[in-house]
């Protein structure tokens, strides 16, 4: 099982489950305010180590579209499949207006359909 350390907070998350699930798996309420289908960015996360070197399209378009590629991934378009270290970059303790409410359940599978690239490839 890989392990997932979120600020210093190390839990052990079935592979393949989504890391936006993971993340509120191990108590933390990332917002994921479009209901994790990449429409918003409010689960994104910087990665301190163990950072997927693939990216659905869905990502890609969105982090491109708000300046975000490269500082930042969505935890909604990612599975975990290895140890992975990161920092969530939206919560609702960092917004009051909304209410204790993260946002819709995200699905238990990466949606949209996931269409993996490598980031290397420039999702091209």
């Amino acid at each position: 099982m890989p392990k997932l350390t979120i600020d210093g907070q190390t839990v052990e998350i079935e592979s393949g489950q989504r890391l936006v699930l993971a993340i509120r798996e191990a108590g933390i309420q990332i917002g994921h305010r479009c209901g994790g289908n990449a429409e918003c960015t409010t689960c994104r996360v910087e990665f301190l180590d163990g950072e997927p070197d693939t990216m659905t399209e869905a990502e890609y378009d969105r982090l491109v579209d708000e300046g975000l590629l490269g500082i930042a991934r969505l935890s909604c378009q990612i599975e975990v499949t290895q140890d992975m270290t990161i920092h969530p970059l939206e919560t609702v303790e960092d917004h009051p207006d909304w209410n204790g409410d993260p946002g819709p359940e995200p699905e238990e599978i990466v949606t949209p359909e996931a269409i993996w690239y490598p980031i290397e490839d420039g999702n091209q």
